[in-house]
């Protein structure tokens, strides 16, 4: 039987994690049926701006990691993910997914 997948897992790095975070999920089908990454910019006032081009514009280049999935398999994951790729760089959340399908 299939897990209701009952939450959506955003993951958010900076884009030289990306290669990083994206061969954790593909090694982990159990966990994670899919994902979409997308390029964002990120801000706070911790930010950490490693190239002379985000310190000028005061944000740095992020990637955006979305996961519809179970929320045990979240919590499994981020469990994975602590323990292998703990850094203060990777910000995370979980929101309820009240409903989930395709229209065709």
């Amino acid at each position: 039987m299939d897990k209701i997948l009952n939450c959506c897992l955003t993951l958010v790095c900076h884009k030289s994690l990306e290669e990083r975070l994206v061969n954790h999920l593909l090694e982990h089908p159990e966990w994670v049926g899919g994902f979409s990454v997308g390029q964002i910019d990120g801000h706070s006032l911790k930010e950490y701006l490693p190239s002379m081009m985000e310190q000028v514009r005061g944000r740095s280049q992020r990637i955006e990691i979305r996961c519809v999935m179970n929320l045990d398999a979240a919590q499994a994951l981020l469990a994975h993910l602590k323990a292998k790729e703990a850094n203060k760089e990777i910000a995370y959340w979980i929101l309820p997914v009240v409903e989930y399908g395709r229209l065709a």
